[in-house]
């Protein structure tokens, strides 16, 4: 049977009753230095979390009002992808949440850090375990040789000597808390879960914007198609009346080539974009957690609203960021573990208890002379590990500092992408509204330089640069809201999801 081990001089045993005074001496002892380790368990070793300190900006520098506090990833995010007003996308988001891949490790790694904190909460309670078996045990044997009185000698084989024993028995034990390293291993394992928590909430929240970020850009495209496939229908009737004036002998053999150049290569960039939406949409189809074969996004002649960013926004916005909060988490993680090295210097108290019945007859082996039972506490100090503990400490000090630099990384990563993307954005704007003028006055002088050409005072060269200008300026318009939309979903990941106010009132 298997025993806990029980320090010499600090238990009991006895195999029979009567038991009562040795056991109530042992229960006063053992009452007492429980007693004590409960009086004692309000001490914990190792230094308690407080937030590194770090070098924060009263307000964003590309836009006013924008401020920061402190992390709070636990509030709302909302829908944010609704603000683009696109039904199809809503629906992919929701496919998404639901059947991403990554996402499903993500959240089966969450699970594993919950089970985690209950394994190290379970350390708090006393254990209790019960066994029983049977032993077979032999000695003896072998030859031997007699000599008789007449002179004889005899020999012969002693029979071995066997035996058995029957054991019964239930065993308990219980560590107390005198240091706090079990309340340290605990916090350690609860930071960690909460880093967890928020590690799968970065990663929907990235997967949620790569995806939208395809999906508008697969939109832009198919615009872009639909320009492509207008012009080309429009220089193919260019080519028709260019052959017709060369067959009159208005202009020269030179026009119609210009002409039909002009034609193809527009015909071949439109062919181009068939493979990068096709690419976009394979993309889309495996964030969505299926075979790029079984999805199909129709082309779509509307494309989605570019949200409108307000002036100012709450101040929480930024503290929803769920990359920061795991950081931090991290650090408190890292602080506790501190703690758990520094309870390695100090000797561990436990209680354990044992009892049941051993015999070697099964017929009376649960019987009151065959009972037996042991109690009392174990003092353990390892008093030398040849400077294991002090590197141990040594190696949780330099952790817990490499967190709390990654943490400061993380907080200045965000600033900086908050930042990007605000002057990005606001960049974008300026340049789009230039670009419409340039594209109004491209299209103006496309319609002019038509006219001029079928009334025969310019040549057709004249005619194929001002269209090429204005399919480049088209184009450039288009990319330019391709950029928008893009910059906008990198800047609401970069704010930890939305920027609508009236959910973050509440925390979930």
């Amino acid at each position: 049977m298997t025993m806990l081990p029980i320090p010499v001089g600090a238990s009991h045993a006895r195999e029979a009753f009567p038991v009562a005074k040795p056991f109530a001496s042992m229960a006063r002892s053992c009452m007492g230095l429980l007693t004590l380790g409960l009086l004692l368990s309000g001490c914990m070793l190792g230094p308690d979390y407080q937030r590194p300190p770090l070098a924060t900006p009263a307000q964003f520098k590309q836009i006013e009002g924008w401020a920061v506090a402190v992390p709070g990833d636990a509030l709302e995010r909302g829908a944010w992808w609704e603000l683009y007003g696109d039904g199809e996308l809503n629906e992919l988001v929701g496919r998404l949440n639901l059947s991403n891949q990554n996402l499903a490790a993500s959240e089966a790694q969450y699970r594993q850090a919950r089970a985690l904190v209950r394994g190290a909460r379970a350390a708090f309670y006393p254990s209790l375990a019960a066994s029983a078996g049977v032993t077979r045990a032999g000695q003896g044997g072998g030859d031997s040789t007699l000599s008789t009185s007449d002179g004889f000698s005899v020999s012969g084989s002693n029979a071995e000597s066997i035996s058995k024993s029957y054991d019964l028995g239930l065993n308990a034990a219980w560590e107390l808390d005198i240091w706090g390293k079990l309340r340290r291993s605990l916090e350690s394992s609860q930071a960690g879960f909460a880093a967890s928590a928020a590690d799968l909430a970065a990663l929907k929240l990235s997967l949620q914007a790569e995806l939208a970020q395809s999906y508008l850009q697969l939109r832009v495209l198919d615009d872009q198609q639909r320009l492509l496939e207008a012009t080309v229908a429009a220089y193919a009737r260019s080519l028709r009346l260019t052959e017709n004036q060369y067959r009159a002998g208005i202009v020269p053999k030179s026009d119609v080539t210009q002409a039909l150049t002009q034609l193809k290569s527009t015909e071949a960039q439109a062919i181009d974009l068939k493979w990068q939406r096709a690419q976009l949409e394979h993309a889309i189809a495996v964030l969505i957690g299926v075979p790029p074969s079984e999805l199909s996004i129709a082309p779509r002649e509307q494309l989605p609203a570019l949200p409108q960013i307000p002036v100012a926004l709450p101040s929480q916005l930024l503290e929803r960021r769920p990359d920061v909060a795991a950081a931090e988490r991290r650090v408190i993680a890292a602080n506790a573990e501190i703690g758990v090295a520094e309870a390695a210097w100090y000797p561990d108290l436990t209680l354990s208890a044992s009892g049941g019945y051993r015999g070697s007859s099964f017929a009376d082996w649960v019987s009151l002379p065959n009972r037996f039972w042991s109690l009392g506490p174990d003092l353990a100090l390892s008093l030398f590990d040849g400077g294991a503990r002090r590197a141990e400490l040594q190696r949780s000090e330099a952790a817990y500092e490499q967190t709390v630099a990654e943490y400061r990384q993380a907080v200045l990563d965000s600033f900086r992408e908050v930042e990007d993307q605000l002057v990005q954005l606001r960049v974008l704007e300026q340049e789009a509204r230039v670009q419409q003028q340039a594209l109004e006055a491209a299209r103006e002088s496309l319609r002019l330089i038509e006219n001029q050409y079928r009334a025969g005072t310019v040549d057709f060269n004249s005619v194929v640069n001002v269209q090429a200008t204005a399919l480049s300026n088209e184009r450039s318009a288009l990319t330019l809201l391709g950029s928008r939309l893009t910059a906008s979903v990198q800047l609401i990941a970069a704010l930890g999801g939305g920027w609508q106010a009236a959910p973050l009132e509440v925390a979930r």
